[in-house]
């Protein structure tokens, strides 16, 4: 099995010793199953064999290159939110016509970047931002391809943070704004109109909120091929949650028999941009316990890895399942928290977890996605390593930085 088991009793990574990471490179890092990985990628990929499709990985849930390369040598597309993030995709070896190019704020360098390299389509989410595209283009002589991003005010059932398919969210055009926008097409000499595109929120744990977008794409794609226009992409967006148990997750496969029926008969190839679901499940964070404060009304667990570190739990209120690599002692209740200056500074309130000795190291799962991505130098602390294991052996793919790696842009 790709991923996360206990072996005698001790949690490994696709059957690597965890404890044995952590003496060579040293605590915290991120640890990645790239079978798991790529087990996920062929589940979406399988699951939309029956039409014409392309699987866009979402960078902004883990953009490390060594991850990057491993999908696009499966095939996969990249949807990406930033110049640096499409030169990542390119670098990696996917191909611009497999790259979409989503986001509210792209600025003139960014699209000058996608533009020369003739990425499959910028999605744009407002009249303004497909002038400047057609500005843009036509400084370079080229013809841009662009998949109007429509709103279509659906509540995803998301964290408010993370819907974004509601009117009042800045993401996305009007339905009916969309139609005018087709019909004068003809103002943008330097732009063609391909494709439509929605992405109404993350971690949608449930098919009604999904299927209900794929409707309403596939009424507005029929609706506008029959007036003329030459659409070649219906692009779904992402979302998919990543449940605490697998069990409980929202799988590719009743994804896409939740969105398929709909599609059916349109011609148009389909693309979807799961990043979450990808990579979530396939990674941990590994820390060590610094030590066990024992107090009348609350005990904390201290350990080496803090909110700079894994933000979502701060921000977003997410619970990631918490255990010991190798268990030991009788089961307590104790939060879960890291050393940083902030009482928001933890990973989990009130949780049972068996007693643990300093030393002894934690894993707090279910963050491939959204948690190294997210990380920082608050406090000036150095950011962790990551680590994929692969072929029976692993490898550090990004080194733990140093004192002097945080200071070498302000050095004179």
């Amino acid at each position: 099995m790709a991923g996360f088991e206990r072996v005698s009793g001790e949690l490994k990574c696709d059957g690597l010793s965890l404890p044995r990471i952590a003496r060579e490179v040293g605590t915290p890092f991120y640890v990645y199953s790239r079978a798991l990985i790529e087990e996920n990628f062929r589940r979406f990929d399988r699951a939309f064999a029956q039409v014409p499709h392309l699987v866009c990985y979402a960078m902004k849930a883990n953009g490390n290159l060594a991850i990057v390369k491993a999908l696009a040598l499966l095939g996969a597309g990249a949807d990406v939110v930033s110049g640096g993030e499409l030169r990542a995709a390119l670098e990696c070896g996917i191909p611009p016509n497999r790259i979409v190019f989503s986001g509210v704020g792209k600025t003139e360098t960014e699209i000058l970047l996608a533009a020369d390299a003739e990425i499959l389509a910028f999605n744009a989410e407002s009249e303004r931002e497909i002038e400047k595209i057609d500005e843009v283009a036509g400084s370079l002589g080229r013809t841009a391809s662009v998949a109007l991003r429509v709103n279509p005010d659906i509540d995803s059932g998301s964290h408010p943070y993370i819907a974004t398919g509601l009117k009042h969210n800045k993401f996305g055009i009007d339905i009916a704004r969309a139609r005018r926008i087709f019909r004068e097409a003809g103002r943008f000499p330097h732009v063609r109109l391909t494709g439509l595109q929605a992405h109404i929120g993350s971690q949608i744990l449930e098919p009604a909120p999904l299927a209900e977008t794929a409707r309403q794409l596939a009424s507005l794609a029929t609706e506008l091929m029959a007036g003329g226009a030459s659409l070649e992409t219906l692009d779904l967006g992402g979302g998919l949650g990543v449940a605490e148990t697998e069990e409980k997750s929202f799988s590719p496969e009743a994804y896409a028999a939740a969105v398929l029926p709909d599609l059916s008969g349109l011609r148009l190839k389909v693309l979807t941009e799961p990043g979450r679901a990808i990579v979530a499940r396939a990674g941990a964070l590994v820390t060590c316990v610094l030590h066990v404060k024992e107090g009348e009304e609350k005990n904390f667990v201290v350990t080496d890895a803090a909110m700079n570190d894994l933000l979502r739990p701060a921000l977003y209120q997410a619970m990631h399942p918490i255990e010991p690599v190798v268990p030991r002692g009788q089961p307590f209740i104790a939060d879960i928290v890291g050393p940083i200056c902030e009482t928001g500074d933890f990973f989990v309130r009130d949780h049972s977890i068996e007693r643990p000795d300093a030393g002894d190291l934690l894993a707090i799962r279910n963050v491939g996605a959204y948690g190294f991505a997210m990380s920082s130098n608050y406090n000036f602390r150095p950011r962790a390593a990551e680590v994929l294991v692969e072929n029976h052996g692993y490898r550090v793919v990004r080194r733990r930085e140093t004192y002097e790696d945080l200071v070498r842009l302000e050095r004179e």
